[in-house]
């Protein structure tokens, strides 16, 4: 994957992300979006951080923002994920873009601010927002449009069924204390001591407090590719501490590797999940317990709600929704009036008619 994507008139369009973290959310739908609308427009990948990881700056030939000549865009759409220019002097240097965009997946209220006002003397327009759920919208309280994070839905495909002597417990986040809760590590021992085997990824800041639990396995961030990581697990099970998702990207790829999911009801996530049908919201640890137990104790029941949560999951990343998300970027959509809310909500339906079609 190259800097450049195929060629097409202007405007170019600039995505612009920190690629500081290789495992990282904002990082992925950054490359996500990049391959999405690269069959589409001309894509340029630049980085707004110093510590960018020399990793993906190399496989994806992205350039550091700066002052030197060709490090600053020159015109065109500017999508900023995750990201933002940071009163920099770059964007002095060049013309202003025509379209300015920020795929805001974060509630913090100063980063709004720098994003929602501009120094006059850069004659930047109006900014456009993209949220990552509605959940995150409503908390911001900001017009834009939502646009589920992108998944590589053919990569998280399911595996082929097998019958473990000892069924398999696990979550996948970055490796940070703030992702994880205190709680958990209560359930963790419990369904250890049950016969469960427990497969962290992206836990080891918990071995003080697991170390005498040698049948709890902790991974690194990164220790085994993500889709083979969810293939090795019966039941996925998500919460955060201190850390709020706005997304929830890896409860997504869960789903679409047909697994049921067992959720923290605090979360972007949790817009899609129909409790008891494609997936398990809880609020208390006792609930949490009572879930995993009778998905546990019922291999029909993590059949049938994995398959569900395969379907949304397929739905939400169907041709037709992300057609319509690659045409909010490319400014190609369509001004017919539409009898939906917005504009992914057509999509998901549209979605959903397809799958009904395929399954027919």
């Amino acid at each position: 994957m190259t800097n450049t994507f195929k060629s097409s008139p202007d405007p170019v369009i600039h995505l612009v992300n920190g690629f500081q973290n290789p495992y990282g959310g904002s990082e992925q739908e950054t490359l996500h979006l990049a391959r999405l609308l690269g069959t589409r427009s001309e894509v340029k990948l630049w980085s707004s951080s110093s510590r960018s990881s020399p990793a993906l700056v190399e496989q994806f030939g992205i350039r550091p923002l700066g002052l030197a000549p060709g490090h600053r865009p020159k015109g065109g759409t500017y999508v900023f994920v995750g990201s933002h220019w940071r009163n920099r002097m770059w964007p002095y240097l060049g013309p202003a873009p025509q379209r300015l965009i920020y795929v805001f997946n974060t509630f913090h209220p100063k980063i709004l601010t720098l994003t929602s006002t501009h120094p006059r003397l850069l004659r930047w327009p109006k900014a456009e927002y993209v949220f990552i759920s509605e959940f995150q919208k409503r908390q911001v309280g900001v017009e834009g449009v939502v646009h589920p994070s992108p998944v590589d839905i053919e990569q998280f495909k399911p595996g082929v069924s097998v019958t473990r002597s000892r069924p398999v417990v696990g979550r996948l986040s970055r490796d940070t204390a703030d992702k994880h809760d205190g709680e958990d590590l209560e359930l963790y021992r419990e369904w250890s001591a049950q016969g469960v085997d427990v497969r962290l990824q992206g836990a080891t800041t918990l071995a003080g407090a697991l170390e005498n639990e040698p049948k709890i396995e902790l991974l690194a961030e990164g220790a085994t590719p993500a889709a083979d990581f969810m293939r090795s697990l019966d039941v996925f099970y998500y919460r955060t501490g201190a850390h709020v998702e706005t997304f929830g990207r890896v409860v997504f790829e869960a789903m679409a590797c047909a697994l049921p999911v067992v959720c923290h009801r605090r979360g972007g996530y949790a817009d899609w999940i129909r409790h008891g049908e494609n997936g398990f919201l809880f609020d208390s640890t006792e609930e949490a317990r009572q879930i995993v137990a009778r998905l546990l104790n019922d291999a029909a029941l993590r059949a049938s709600v994995g398959a569900r949560a395969r379907e949304t999951v397929a739905s939400m990343y169907s041709k037709a929704a992300l057609d319509r998300r690659a045409q909010f970027f490319t400014g190609q959509e369509s001004g017919a009036a539409s009898p939906y809310r917005n504009r992914d909500e057509e999509a998901l339906m549209v979605g959903l008619q397809e799958a009904k079609i395929f399954e027919s």
